[in-house]
């Protein structure tokens, strides 16, 4: 099957018959039920796109399993130039939606899988690995959409899963039969799952012989008997149906649409499962995805705050105070963040390397600095977005008194701008602004693929304090440089005896 269009994949959702609830009541229809149809058309473009021979080398690869070209999403990275390009899409990505596009998450989750379990093939013999080859093969032949099932609702924090008091907590398998297994459980804030095709989950964390329960990886189709979608709300989120100015974001919506998965029994077939209770290889999962979930924040993130940055440089034109050195200088601040962030995504793609799977990954110290940075740097840019467009983002009337023919006179002639802009443009650009800087997306950039804690621990283990301290202890001497003689064909002391013999003495 050829890759979708947009629209195919709109209709492809239609064929889906998941269980889902919303705002109190069961949804009938994905596809008709209006909150989410921004959510869906923002994950359209993740196929449009990959149509377009403008964006192919960011949109599209050549599958290493069958040599068809397919959606970058589908696609497990097979050199540094992979990993570029893929980070090139996300930024692509989050300048033409301005919000989550949903299928990182699952891309992130076929290729931590795929290298994990050639590892635990290696090790075990099992046979996992060819497993999920045939699955990706599946999911890149019919392109679709995953949901990258990861984070549990975890319950008490101090508590390992099988400590826990409530067992499904953590989504574990609490039965094994010839044909497959049964498991149970949750997984929380998982990002575009009411308008997946699949979801594959993983662990949320290192495992140890007790969870062994726990160490499990699936994929089951987004409909499988068991399996209820609860959809997250966000802030705003009932703006959506509020016209055209109000939603700020009226054709891709403002996060990702974040649901609670619950498997309530569910049977997966061997032939989808992926690992089952190796749990020594949990912590490898867990670490190969957050690598490629947080580079990629580097690249979605800055091409959000591509967006922003030029909603607020509208502003000020509009306001007529662009060529104000303050303004100029905020907007400097915003771009030099973003454009740190995107360096930072970009080098740990290029410092990528191959794994004994023959696939590649990033460099894990620098992706979690890439992630580090975005929780911090999201907000300050979104700080002066809001510093530059004024206190109308949150202070100025609805739509719908802008379209009251009583009032709607009133608000047209004060809060004009610029004389030759019509106020409803106005309108559009603070509301975008407001929808950007204040509202969900700023938690989202703080807690997705990890809290900042998360990210501190990554990189106190992978800094090499120790490799750092050595570099300290050779420049002052009190360790012997061990490269020195090799470099030099001297020790230290000859070396500088004889460089201090030939520099003139001072009086």
């Amino acid at each position: 099957m050829a890759m979708k269009s947009g629209k195919e994949y709109i209709e492809s959702l239609r064929k889906l018959k998941p269980t889902v609830y919303a705002f109190g009541g069961k949804v009938e229809s994905v596809v008709d039920y209006p909150l989410f149809r921004p959510h869906i058309v923002a994950a359209a473009m993740t196929y449009e796109l990959a149509k377009h021979p403008e964006f192919e080398k960011e949109m599209t690869a050549t599958s290493n399993l069958t040599g068809q070209k397919i959606n970058r999403f589908t696609h497990v990275h097979h050199s540094i130039d992979d990993l570029v390009n893929k980070v090139k899409m996300m930024r692509l990505l989050g300048q033409k939606t301005a919000t989550c596009f949903q299928r990182c998450v699952g891309l992130d989750g076929l290729n931590a899988t795929y290298i994990t379990t050639y590892d635990i093939d290696k090790k075990y013999g099992t046979k996992y690995h060819e497993r999920f080859k045939k699955y990706l093969k599946y999911v890149q032949d019919n392109d679709l959409m995953l949901a990258g099932a990861m984070s549990d609702p975890k319950g008490d924090r101090s508590l390992r899963p099988h400590q826990q008091q409530d067992p499904d907590v953590y989504v574990h398998v609490v039965e094994k039969k010839d044909d497959g297994i049964v498991v149970r459980g949750a997984k929380a804030h998982i990002t575009g799952t009411v308008n997946a095709h699949e979801i594959i989950a993983m662990p949320t964390r290192a495992m140890g012989v007790e969870d062994k329960d726990y160490a499990v990886s699936f994929a089951v189709p987004v409909d499988a008997k068991g399996v209820t979608l609860i959809f997250g709300r966000q802030t705003n989120d009932t703006r959506r149906l509020d016209g055209e100015i109000d939603p700020g974001n009226a054709k891709y919506g403002i996060v990702g649409g974040e649901a609670l998965i619950v498997f309530d029994n569910v049977f997966v077939p061997w032939d989808r499962v992926f690992m089952c209770g190796e749990y020594d290889f949990t912590g490898q999962l867990v670490e190969t995805f957050a690598g490629f979930h947080r580079s990629n924040y580097g690249g979605c993130k800055v091409g959000l705050a591509d967006v922003v940055t030029g909603a607020a440089y509208w502003m000020a034109e509009n306001n007529g105070v662009e060529k104000s050195p303050y303004i100029r200088d905020l907007m400097a601040e915003m771009t030099s963040m973003a454009e740190t962030c995107w360096s930072c995504s970009l080098a740990c793609s290029y410092q990528g390397s191959k794994t004994n799977s023959g696939a590649y990954t990033i460099n894990p110290l620098l992706a979690n600095v890439v992630k580090l940075n975005i929780t911090k740097f999201t907000y300050e840019w979104m700080r002066l977005a809001q510093d530059i467009a004024g206190g109308l983002i949150i202070t100025m009337p609805s739509e719908k008194d802008f379209r009251n023919p009583e009032v709607g006179k009133y608000i047209d002639k004060y809060l004009v701008g610029k004389a030759g802009t019509p106020t409803e443009h106005r309108m559009k650009m603070l509301r975008l602004i407001e929808n950007m800087a204040v509202g969900a997306g700023l938690p989202e950039a703080l807690h997705g693929a990890g809290s900042p804690q998360a990210q501190k621990m990554m990189i106190q283990r992978r800094a090499n304090f120790e490799g750092k301290k050595e570099l300290a202890e050779t420049i002052v001497s009190i360790k012997p440089d061990k490269y020195f003689k090799e470099i030099t064909g001297k020790t230290e002391d000859e070396y500088f005896k004889e460089l201090r013999e030939a520099l003139p003495k001072c009086d």
